[in-house]
Parts: structure tokens; C-alpha cells; sequence
């Protein structure tokens, strides 16, 4: 029999189509139909194809809302069972579940960099942890991040690399003439470069004579989310822009609107980990022009202009190239797509299962020498 998987999805991650950010999607799109899925419970009706267990906090109310969660996901597990445990994105819950099932693979999937993030902030603890805990990562850039500072130790941590992917056959078609469309889709923060988009998109756009553009997000992954301060001082400079707002949509209508549009923009300022929207727009056919940051360089280079959003003057230059030049355009895509085939889901879940049967191997070797 295949063994009983238990993906634990961080606290604040939906797992609904209406409701979902990266990580619940590169889970719903890896995961099989027999997984046990655990989370918070939402609003909105989870994926139907898949066994989502919704989580209680559990344990005395004076303890840390992560750890609640940790003792509300151990509570499902002693009553459900299962051969291995996958936590995404939460050091200090694969810890919890580690000690509580000792019997039990516990693998640390990381989208972030661990630095930052409670139980994996020192390379003391990110060795510490990794000895109870395997470590998977999103990309090169954030194994890196969890090796730092333990290079030459006779205990460094092994830190296997399992990319994001996406399923290139379920993606919408493009059309033979796409739309002279720059587009944004991404979380309108500052750490996405969504005002260096607007900044040179208004300084460009009057200049492209049948070209417009749009941005599609918002803060949150959901809907009805209210405007922060920084959407609120955005707005009227996109509008002045012309920039077409459409808020928050599902991932479904973005990966449709990625395959329309002519440009794609991902101006992060921040390290991205991996690079997720840089995927897909490579995935789509749109020409690609994104910072260099984090784990973006790796993924893009070659397949698109890479380009520092932050100097005035260089997202606009690079906006101007490739929109008067309709071959670099459709160079650009056509080496996209070529990129984004080694990143497709059946590669992604045969690695997957190769990391789950050595974890399940492991953990039932370490029993019977118990």
C-alpha cells in the first residue's frame, strides 16, 4: 500500500479556489487524492479533489497561536494515523510534531527564507533541526539560506531541493495575436515592486501608442480583503496611470489573463524564493521581465530581461525595448516556454515520491533499530 501522507499547510494558508496563496496551490497541485491535507478551516468550501481536514487550536489559550495549531494538527494525527508528516513553511511546527511523533518522518518544506522565521533563525537552531527533521527547499537559492553559517561543519544539514512546478497541460491556450497588455499579477506590497510597476508603467505608457495595462491583486489572497495604506496610496497614481485595477482574482482567471497579455512584469525588490509568477509567466508565452533577486535569477535568466526595478529609468528602458520589438517578444516567450518544461508536474511529483519513500525508509529503519 502507498503510504499515508499528512501535509500540513501553515496557519494562515487557504485551501480554497476562491481562497488560496502559492503554497496551497503547489500543494493542491502535487498532493494526491488519498492525502490527508490539514489546515485552518475558511470561509469558503475547500478543493473538492482533495481530503481536507480542517484544525482546531488546541492546548491552553497562553500558548503562541502557532503553537495551538501545532497541538491541534498532533490532535487530528494520533486519531487519524498516518506513515509521514509534511509541514510547509513553519519551522517551529515541524519541531512540535517531531517531539510528539517520534516514530514519525517529519519533512520541512521551505518557501521562505528560514532565517527569519522562529526555530531556523541561527545556524544553531537550523542544525538542531535538521538532525529531527528532513529539509526540502523551493529552490537553490533557499537551501543556501538554510546553509549559511554551518559550511565546513561535520554535521551540516543535507537540504534537498524539490522546485515549484506548475501543470503545463492543464495552463490556458494563448492566441496567435496576443494582447499589447503589460501586465502585474501579485500581491500589491512594496516587497513586489508593485509602485516601481506604476512608476515606469506611467512614464512609458503614453509613449506606446495601443498599449495598456493592468495589475491583478491585492494584500490578501481572498476577495474581500480590505485596502492597506499602501493600496490606498497607490490607487490614485495607477489610476492617473491608466492603469486597469482588478483586485484580487482567481488563480485560474490570472493564468488566463498571463496568457493574453504581451508583458509580464515581476519588479520584486525583495529576495522571491523561487519565483512562482516568473513561472507561470514563462509558462503562458508572455515576454518576461523581472529583478534578479533571491532564486528569480536562476529561474529566468536567459528567458528574460533582468532588470533592477528600483533606479528610475532601467524597468522604463526595458519597457520600451520590449515593447517596440515584437521578435524580442516573441523570442523571449518562446524561450520561456522552453524554460518552464523542466519545471513541469510530473517531474515534480516523481521527485516527490522518491522524497517520500526514502523519508518513509528512513523512518521505519530508525523504528526497528529503536
Amino acid at each position: 500500500m502507498d503510504p499515508r501522507i499528512a501535509i500540513v499547510l501553515p496557519p494562515r494558508e487557504g485551501f480554497a479556489p476562491g481562497s488560496v496563496g502559492a503554497i496551497g496551490l503547489l500543494v493542491h497541485r502535487l498532493s494526491g487524492p488519498d492525502d490527508l491535507v490539514l489546515g485552518r478551516p475558511g470561509d469558503q468550501p475547500p478543493f473538492a479533489d482533495r481530503r481536507f481536514v480542517p484544525v482546531a487550536p488546541a492546548g491552553p489559550g497562553l500558548l503562541r497561536d502557532t503553537l495551538r495549531y501545532a497541538a491541534g494538527v498532533a490532535r487530528i494525527l494520533r486519531r487519524v494515523g498516518c506513515d509521514a508528516i509534511e509541514v510547509h513553511n513553519r519551522p517551529d511546527v515541524a519541531a512540535h510534531l517531531a517531539r510528539r511523533f517520534p516514530g514519525l518522518p517529519v519533512t520541512l518544506f521551505l518557501h521562505n527564507d528560514p532565517r527569519g522565521m522562529r526555530r531556523a533563525g541561527s545556524p544553531a537552531a537550523r542544525r538542531s533541526l535538521a538532525r529531527r527533521v528532513g529539509i526540502v527547499a523551493a529552490s537553490d537559492w533557499l537551501a543556501e539560506r538554510y546553509r549559511e553559517g554551518l559550511r565546513g561543519a561535520a554535521d551540516a544539514p543535507a537540504v534537498r531541493v524539490l522546485p515549484n512546478c506548475l501543470d503545463l497541460a492543464s495552463l490556458p491556450g494563448s492566441p496567435k495575436r496576443r494582447d499589447r497588455t503589460i501586465l502585474f499579477a501579485g500581491r500589491l506590497v512594496a516587497d513586489k515592486g508593485a509602485d516601481c510597476f506604476v512608476r515606469a508603467v506611467a512614464a512609458v505608457l503614453p509613449e506606446l501608442k495601443g498599449w495598456t495595462a493592468a495589475m491583478i491583486g491585492a494584500d490578501r489572497f481572498r476577495p474581500d480583503g480590505a485596502d492597506t495604506p499602501f493600496e490606498r496610496a497607490l490607487r490614485p497614481s495607477a489610476e492617473a496611470a491608466g492603469i486597469a485595477l482588478a483586485g484580487y482574482r482567481p488563480h485560474d482567471a490570472v493564468l488566463a489573463a498571463m496568457a493574453r497579455a504581451a508583458i509580464v512584469v515581476v519588479p520584486s525588490r525583495w529576495p522571491e524564493p523561487f519565483g512562482l509568477t516568473a513561472l507561470e509567466a514563462m509558462a503562458s508565452g508572455a515576454a518576461l521581465i523581472c529583478s534578479g533577486r533571491g532564486g528569480l535569477r536562476a529561474l529566468a535568466e536567459g528567458a528574460a530581461l533582468i532588470v533592477d526595478p528600483e533606479p528610475p529609468g532601467a524597468l522604463e528602458a526595458a519597457l520600451r525595448a520590449l515593447a517596440g520589438d515584437a521578435r524580442l517578444r516573441a523570442r523571449l516567450g518562446k524561450a520561456g516556454r522552453a524554460r518552464a518544461a523542466a519545471y513541469d508536474l510530473p517531474q515534480a511529483r516523481a521527485a516527490l515520491l522518491a522524497l517520500r519513500a526514502d523519508a518513509v525508509s528512513r523512518g521505519r529503519h530508525a523504528t526497528s533499530a529503536g
